[in-house]
């Protein structure tokens, strides 16, 4: 068979389970959300996507929380985002038997709650919070360069901004990787990388914790009721954040049909790394580090003067495994900018790897790298926006939409206790999601004295 009539063949088996919208398909879908892989493949895509850097700021979120309230915050936000996951893969599947395979969030709210919603609400809070959470592995890329060159030379010359630019090279390369599925080996590394690191943080949390360089313990919270109002709020958006995941569908998308089930076996594989690194890291932190976690626990490992309290070239190999595992990340997230750049620019009938498809894609996609890369370099203090990006876009697309999603795909009996466990999901997150997002621009107004565009911070 020629490649065209390969190309005329994959065009015909998209257009079967794409045809929801009764529109012909776009190559947004055609060459970047891919249908062929298993769901082992899934299970890397979903860990990249959830298994990040972010769960570093853990201990953090624990000293506003204490060990009973952040314990119990690890705890509900895996077991709510793990129903809440399974939750959207069923109503995927309930689709795609009825012959309408939706392969994006948006496909799925134009369907369920109707075109308005789609447009208006949740394709651009999806496009937000993916796009932000590229800019903040940016950030946190180019900072943990920074802090290898300062380990290496502490004469140091380099500002922040020339290592975000550096890291921007890196992915400026990573980004032009066709399609999702072409990720899947990428992100087989990833989910080793994410083990990797958490294991030598906890090491590390541990041998400090244990030593006399660990100092006084205190586990108290603070006694002032606003700041310490407001810093539960703040630390659940961080937590509720480093289980987000916001990309569901398109993940789901990659899987060759039937995909029936093989989510779940997706999302059993994620979930036995994230207890793994989450809750080894963040208790290991918090003990060790206690009210002084820093918002990074990789800070801790180097004393108020400079000296690292762990060997060098340890806390050179975490900074590292984190390097390269936030170029999956940021890769992974990605994705949807792909497919918008991709349905835009690129022609479903001529080939994917044709001089018509393949010199727009460079171009579009190199200019949304060199975008964020921007936006990283300019806002060192990105941290405090992703707050609120967390609150008013992952609380919502994680922990409320897809009970609502549920709810009415399948009309569960308002007497059921489906029914009324998705409802209050829903409602609870949602007033947290407020709140969360009052505790995060509170924290901006704070630092705002701070700030300053391209900063060496």
């Amino acid at each position: 068979m020629c490649e065209r009539e390969m190309h005329e063949e994959t065009i015909k088996a998209f257009s079967t389970t794409t045809n929801h919208l009764e529109q012909p398909l776009d190559a947004g879908a055609l060459f970047v959300l891919k249908s062929k892989g298993s769901w082992w493949h899934s299970g890397y895509h979903l860990t990249t996507s959830v298994v990040a850097p972010t769960l570093l700021s853990l201990p953090f979120a624990l000293s506003s929380l204490g060990w009973i309230g952040g314990v119990l915050s690890l705890v509900i936000g895996a077991m709510v985002t793990f129903y809440s996951y399974n939750l959207i893969s069923l109503v995927l599947e309930h689709h795609a038997e009825l012959g309408h395979r939706h392969l994006r969030f948006r496909d799925m709210a134009y369907d369920i709650l109707g075109p308005g919603w789609s447009k208006y609400y949740v394709g651009p809070i999806q496009f937000v919070v993916c796009y932000g959470t590229v800019v903040g592995q940016y950030l946190v890329g180019g900072q943990c360069l920074k802090t290898i060159y300062v380990l290496w030379n502490p004469n140091i010359t380099m500002k922040l901004y020339e290592f975000i630019i550096i890291f921007g090279v890196l992915m400026l390369i990573l980004a032009q990787i066709p399609s999702f599925h072409s990720l899947r080996h990428i992100n087989l590394i990833s989910l080793v990388l994410s083990i990797l690191y958490s294991a030598s943080a906890a090491a590390a949390s541990i041998y400090i914790g244990s030593s006399s360089k660990g100092g006084h313990k205190n586990y108290s919270l603070s006694s002032n009721d606003e700041t310490r109002i407001f810093g539960i709020f703040n630390a659940i958006a961080i937590i509720g954040t480093s289980y987000g995941n916001g990309i569901i569908p398109e993940i789901q998308a990659t899987l060759a049909p039937p995909v029936k089930g093989k989510m779940f076996k997706g999302l059993s594989v994620c979930y036995t790394v994230v207890i793994a690194t989450f809750f080894s890291v963040a208790v290991s932190g918090y003990w060790a580090f206690g009210n002084e976690s820093a918002s990074v626990v990789l800070s801790n490992f180097i004393d108020n003067d400079g000296n690292p309290l762990v060997p060098r070239w340890f806390i050179m190999m975490i900074n590292i495994f984190v390097i390269f595992q936030l170029s999956a990340v940021a890769a992974v997230y990605l994705q949807p900018t792909n497919e918008v750049l991709e349905r835009t620019f690129s022609d479903p009938t001529s080939g994917e790897f044709s001089a018509r498809n393949v010199i727009p894609r460079v171009i579009s996609r190199s200019i949304s790298v060199i975008l964020v890369t921007t936006i990283a370099a300019m806002l060192p203090f990105f941290g405090d926006i992703n707050a609120i990006i967390g609150a008013f876009g992952f609380l919502p697309l994680d922990f409320v939409l897809p009970m609502v999603f549920f709810n009415l795909t399948f009309k569960p009996s308002k007497q059921s206790l489906m029914f009324w466990l998705n409802s209050s999901i829903a409602v609870i997150f949602s007033v947290v999601s407020v709140i969360a997002a009052v505790a995060a621009i509170r924290q901006i107004s704070l630092d705002a004295k701070t700030y300053k565009l391209f900063a060496n911070v």
